[in-house]
Formats: structure tokens, sequence, C-alpha cells
């Protein structure tokens, strides 16, 4: 190696304002307050490490002492310029906090300041790592600090603000250097690669910016490294290799085994995350990134992304389109707890993969809203249960002559009853009141051409004698068993609906349900002996049901209203019998009110309060469930 030969941090150090990356703000702040002569006698860079606090110190000292300064364009060869950037200029003092923190240190440097400088304009205090100094230390600084002498400018730098004292920060014009953008880091290497002859691939250069963390001198540094262990050539393998980073690759995989439900799959990723020795902590902060790139892209689907390499735009896209923002932020937030709780656990692997574990079944768990909407779905499906029709019809009373009309027809019936004359007593209209149900008592034959209909059979006894054992030969086969499922438990229409029939293997009989709508086979599979025994009755054998998570059906419409989902009951269907002729009604006597019976309330199905669900919602809303 030569013996001139530079590290690239600081061979690439900016120079000028110009050479500043990523902190646009600070430079035309401090550009403008020298153009105007509007110059502070204290500053206060704040920033992570590596940001260019030390590098904007400088360049603002070379602009201020300067031949013919203050200015901004100034050359960076001059002489004067070259000592400064050198750290060896007798007019620029540059202090270290950690090693000077005492109060004697800041006696002396008040004693120094009262001595004009040497050969520049001003002389310049540059204290790096303010933070470090003592109370006594900040306390003897504050006076110099509020009125020190026109030739003195005071510079401070610091990575943690909270440990300086508020007097010393109102003193100061305080600015904040961010971490600098992933992708100009990017650039930036690339820049530094062409300069110095080296390949390096697009990827590489994004995961050794990513590793950086918003620090163009660690990513330099990583750079120096990576050109010493490769040389010319470098490629993103290279890079994950010796730094340990993650591929962007497995961590989509791993997102992917997650929202698709693929415990095996999620759990042998990070088996081979950790036999490759790599560090646990960052794979699961690099998961929790990625969400956090699709959340974004969820709440806002015009997001470039720009911190995002190119190759993982589609996953994040198609990832954002099939999961609820709600199930995004419960995701976020269980795996964030689990990272606070890894950085102190000796057995990281174990708490990943619990988290993982723990992610999956919280994607395909019913959320409160899932809940809500089956518990409306379920009082919306109760009165077609019960009898709509009959319900509607008895909706409004009406006067016994018109009840005995809409009885079954019969061979003979009476004879409309001639309405009493005005001045009669009420007491006259009684006899044809109790009279219009006898025949009903006691029916007579119904004639040949209008036989009197039987008692309508339940829906499930009337499906199954149309079907038959019938065995799992196509579709047709799922649809009469959830014909027979819907009939008895209305709860189920719903669920069924998202079900699609795959096939039969052996006594399995295999369901498959789309991927962003797996909510719905857990509801389902807590009612799997119900399923199985309407199968099995449906085949002719004992069979099961066996429901898959699919990715190639998505799309299958959910219908909104359950009482839709299959045929409505017999009695439903049954027309109703024609209405008696508006003469009949109307000469019918008016029932008194104690004569008309109290209308039922429509009756939900047997298993509908035992239901886990609705038990579930009752008891996290405090809830009653009226009968």
């Amino acid at each position: 190696m030569s013996e001139n030969y530079q590290v690239f941090a600081r061979k690439y150090r900016p120079r000028v304002f110009d050479d500043i990356l990523g902190q646009d703000h600070v430079v035309q702040t401090l550009k403008n307050a020298i153009k105007q002569d509007r110059l502070a006698h204290a500053y206060l860079f704040v920033g992570p490490r590596g940001t260019g606090k030390t590098t904007t110190c400088r360049i603002l000292a070379k602009a201020l002492n300067c031949p013919g300064g203050p200015k901004v364009d100034f050359d960076p060869d001059d002489p004067v310029c070259v000592e400064i950037a050198e750290g060896i200029n007798l007019d620029v003092l540059e202090i270290d906090g950690a090693s000077n923190n005492g109060v004697e240190q800041v006696r002396e440097l008040r004693e120094t300041v009262a001595f004009a400088p040497s050969s520049g304009r001003y002389k310049i205090y540059y204290i790096d790592e303010v933070h470090m100094l003592s109370v006594a230390a900040f306390n003897a600084l504050l006076k110099t600090l509020e009125e020190p002498p026109e030739h003195v400018k005071f510079v401070f730098a610091t990575t943690d603000p909270q440990k300086i004292l508020p007097t010393i920060i109102s003193r100061c014009q305080r600015f904040d250097l961010r971490r600098i953008p992933t992708q100009i880091i990017s650039d930036h290497l690339k820049y530094i690669s062409k300069n110095e002859s080296v390949t390096i691939s697009d990827a590489a250069a994004h995961a050794i910016a990513k590793g950086a963390d918003g620090g163009m001198r660690d990513a330099q540094s990583m750079l120096d490294q990576m050109v010493a262990f490769c040389g010319n050539e470098i490629n993103e393998q290279n890079v994950l290799d010796i730094f340990g980073f993650n591929s962007e690759e497995t961590i989509a995989s791993l997102a992917e085994a997650i929202v698709s439900g693929e415990n095996s799959k999620a759990l042998e990723l990070v088996h081979q995350h950790a036999e490759a020795g790599k560090d646990l902590s960052r794979f699961l902060g690099d998961l929790i990134g990625y969400f956090r790139h699709v959340l974004v892209k969820k709440v806002d689907p015009s997001s470039t992304g720009d911190e995002v390499a190119p190759e993982l735009q589609e996953h994040i896209s198609r990832h954002a389109g099939g999961l609820e923002t709600g199930r995004l932020l419960a995701l976020i937030d269980q795996l964030a707890e689990v990272d606070g709780k890894m950085k102190w656990a000796t057995n990281k692997k174990l708490h990943l993969e619990i988290a993982i574990i723990k992610a999956i079944q919280g994607l395909q768990e019913a959320t409160l809203d899932d809940v809500i909407a089956m518990v409306s779905g379920a009082a919306a499906a109760a009165p077609m249960s019960a009898g709509t029709a009959p319900a509607v019809a008895a909706a409004t009373p009406a006067p016994p002559a018109q009840r005995a009309v809409q009885q079954p027809p019969r061979e003979t019936q009476p004879p409309p009853v001639q309405a009493p004359p005005a001045a009669a007593p009420p007491s006259a209209a009684a006899p044809p009141v109790e009279q219009a149900p006898q025949p009903a008592a006691a029916p007579a034959p119904a004639p040949a051409e209008e036989p009197a209909p039987s008692p309508a059979p339940s829906p499930a006894a009337a499906l199954a004698a149309q079907s038959g054992p019938v065995g799992a030969q196509g579709p047709e086969f799922w649809e009469k068993a959830k014909s027979l499922l819907i009939a008895d438990r209305p709860l189920f229409a719903m669920w069924l609906e998202a079900t699609h029939f795959l096939g039969q293997e052996g006594d399995d009989v295999l369901i498959g349900i789309a991927t962003d709508q797996r909510m719905y086979r857990e509801s389902l599979m807590r009612h799997e002996t119900v399923l199985n025994q309407t199968v099995s009755d449906c085949l002719g054998s004992p069979a099961r049901v066996r429901i898959e998570i699919r990715d190639d059906l998505a799309g299958i419409e959910i219908i909104d209203d359950p009482a839709d989902a299959g045929p409505p009951p017999p009695e439903a269907m049954t027309p109703a019998p024609e209405a008696p002729p508006q003469a009949a009604v109307a000469e019918a006597p008016a029932a008194p009110a104690a004569a008309l019976e109290p209308l039922e309330p429509a009756e939900m199905p047997p298993d509908f309060y035992d239901d886990p669900l609705i038990n579930e919602a009752v008891a996290m809303f405090d809830a009653k469930v009226k009968k």
C-alpha cells in the first residue's frame, strides 16, 4: 500500500458547500447567512454519526477565514483552506469534548478567547461531542458564550442534544443534520467506484447504503473494506457475506410465508438465517421495515418507495393489496414488541420463531370487524329461517274472516258472514269470531283438483331427499351440501360463499378458500363436526372436510346479505293463498282487541345462542342476548 494512501472517507470528504450531500436545508441557510452578513456567534450541529457535522464546520470555517472572506465561493486549494481542512490552522481550534470536559479546560478556553486571530478574520472554536462536558463546565461557558468578543465564533457538534443544558442551546443557532437517504448514498458509492476503477452492482451499492443507516462515512468505510476483500468487482452476495446483511429477497420470502400462513417455510428461513450466524435482531428489524413499506403503500398508493429496491416493489404492492390496514398495524405492533424483548434475550431464535407463529395466527384469526359482520349477518338471516312470509303476513292484524280465508282451501267453505247492523251491540259479532277457526279444527277431505298440502318438510330433509348419496363428482356436490348447511344454519351463509370445491381424495373432501378470505376458514372449522356430518350424509359414507388456503382462488365474490346465499326455505317459497274478494273482506266484522292472538317473535336457530363467535361478541361488548 502506498504511503500516501487515504481511505475513501477522507479522500472523498466534501471540500465546499456544494459537495455536502443530503443536508440541503443546512447548506442553504449557511450560504444565505454568509451572503447577507447575518452570522451568528454560536452554532450547534446535531445529527447521527457520519452525517457531516465536522465537515460542515470546517467548510464554514473556510468560508469565514478564506482570503477576502467571508464568502461562499472560496477556493478550497488556498493554503489557508488547506490548513483548516487538515486541522492545523491556528485560528480554528478543534476541541474534543470527551477529553476536555472539566471546568479547568473551559476556564483556559475563556482566557484564550480574548486574544485576536493570528491571520484570519475570526477565531473559531469547534467543540465536538459537546454533550460530554460536565454541568460545571457548561456553567463556566455560559457568560462567554452569550457575549463573546466580535472576533470569536463557537461551533458545537453533538449526537445527543438531550444532555446539553437548555441554557446552552438557547444561545446557539441549532441545525439538525438528517440521515442521508439511501438512494443518495448508493449513487455516491457508485461515483466513488467509478473514480477508483471498481465495478459495483446496483444491488451491492444499495445493500451497503441500506446497511450504513443514513451515515455517509459508514458507507464509504464499508466500500473501502469491500474493495480490499473483492478487488475490482463487487456484487451483492459479497456484501451480504462480509457484513451479515439480509437479502431483500430473503425478507420478501419470509413476508410471503407469513402472509400465506406457511409455518414450516417461515421457520425454515429463520433456521437457515441462524445457522449462517447472522444477527437475528437485524433480521427481525428488516422484516418490520418490509411490512412498514407495505403499510405505507397501503395507505398511500401513490408513494414511490425510493428507499426500496426496485425488485421489491412488486412484492410490496401485491401484499398491500391483499392485507387490511388494521391487520398490518396489529402485525407491526406485535413484531415491534418482540423486537424490544430480543435485545435482552439470550435465546433470540426462540423469540423470533414464536413471533412469526403468532403473526401467522393473527392474520388468520377473525378480527372484531369480522365478528360484527358475522353477528349482523346472522341477525339478518334469522327471520328468513323462521319463515319470513308468514311473519310478514301476520304483521298487520287481520279480521277473523280474512284469517279464515288464508287457511288452505277446503272442500266446502262457510258462507261469508254478513256484517251486522251498525246499532247492534258488540256481543252480536262474537259468535262468528268463535266459529271462524272451526273448519281448521275438523278438516274436510280436499277435492281431487285442489289437494290439501301436506306439512312441509324441513329444508335439510327436502334437499337431502332430492340429492341422496351423490358422490363428490363435481362442484354441484358441494353446492348441494352448502344448501343443506345454510338451510339448517343461516349463520354459515357468508362463510360458505367463500368456499370452492377442489375435489375428493379418499374420504377427504377438499375445499378451497382464497388467501384474502382466510379468516372464514377458522370460522368454519369451529363447526367441523357439523360439516363432516352433512358431507357424510350427502355421500352416504363417512367423509371429512379439509379446507385449504389457495392463492389461485382470489376474486371469489362474497355476498353481503347472507339471506341471499342459498335457496329460501320451502315455507318461504310456498305461494300465499289468494286473498278473498274485497267485498267479502269489507263485510267481515271487526274482531275485538281481546280476540287477537299476540304475534310471536321470530325464532333464532337453536345453536345461534351457543355459537362461540356470538358469545365472544357478547363478552367483548358487555352485551345481553334477548330471546
